[in-house]
């Protein structure tokens, strides 16, 4: 995993060891936007849902759902997702270096809520395979990516997560699950 991917003259490692990049300069520090409102605002921005599974230090399947994944580059292949920094399940996948995305499918509601809880368990009646790279790999999901944690940075009350992909395949053939205006969707 590199965490300074940039030179240290523009980015510094923090003592978690995740990038933190310098404010742009001239760059408003005291700007204050509610947090409904910035939700409702963006809560017009379709997002799509996931869970980000690995194996913990435990050697237990651990994972935690996502709004937030994208892909970032196809030359080397690249995706991100943005892990809160309240998360208990993203620091053991972070020392995993390896993970795996599950992009979940129209109906998977239930499993997005068991990897948005913070239940011990949260495979407790889901079936699952290891993925090539050991991660889980959900059943019944419309795809997912295997990937080598290659970057993390620091962003606010989250981070920056950017994986390479090590395999990647489609699953199911059903439309994806979406969230919109604080409600699941699916995409006809």
């Amino acid at each position: 995993m590199t965490t300074v991917p940039m030179t240290e003259s523009l980015c510094q490692a923090g003592s978690s060891g995740v990038a933190k990049a310098p404010r742009p300069t001239g760059a408003s520090q005291s700007v204050t936007i509610p947090g409904a409102h910035f939700r409702r605002v963006l809560g017009n921005v379709p997002t799509s849902v996931a869970v980000v599974a690995g194996i913990g230090p435990d050697g237990q399947p651990v994972g935690l759902a996502i709004g937030t994944f994208t892909s970032v580059s196809m030359d080397p292949p690249l995706v991100a997702f943005c892990p809160g920094e309240s998360s208990t399940s993203w620091p053991k996948i972070r020392m995993a270096k390896r993970f795996c995305v599950n992009v979940l499918a129209a109906g998977q509601e239930d499993v997005c809520a068991a990897f948005a809880s913070k239940q011990p368990d949260k495979f407790r009646g889901l079936s699952w395979t290891a993925a090539g790279n050991g991660a889980p790999r959900l059943e019944s999901v419309v795809a997912w990516v295997e990937c080598d944690l290659e970057a993390e940075y620091q962003a606010g009350d989250h981070s920056i997560a950017v994986g390479r992909v090590t395999h990647l395949e489609t699953g199911t053939g059903e439309m994806p699950l979406v969230f919109l205006g604080g409600r699941y969707l699916s995409v006809d």
